[in-house]
C-alpha cells in the first residue's frame, strides 16, 4: 500500500507528462504547418505546369 501512495504522490512523472503534451502539441503544429504550406505549394506548381502546357 506504501508503494501504491509513493506512486500517486511523485510529480516527477508529472512533469515528464507536461513535457509529453508540449512536444505533442508541437508536433502536431508541425504537421499542420507543413500539410499547409504543401498545399499552398502543390496548388503554385500544378498552376505554373499548366501554363507551361
Amino acid at each position: 500500500m506504501s508503494t501504491i501512495r509513493q506512486f500517486l504522490s511523485d510529480e516527477r512523472a508529472a512533469t515528464a507528462i507536461e513535457y509529453a503534451i508540449i512536444g505533442g502539441l508541437i508536433s502536431i503544429m508541425i504537421v499542420v504547418g507543413a500539410r499547409s504550406i504543401g498545399t499552398t505549394l502543390s496548388a503554385k506548381f500544378n498552376a505554373v505546369s499548366t501554363n507551361l502546357s
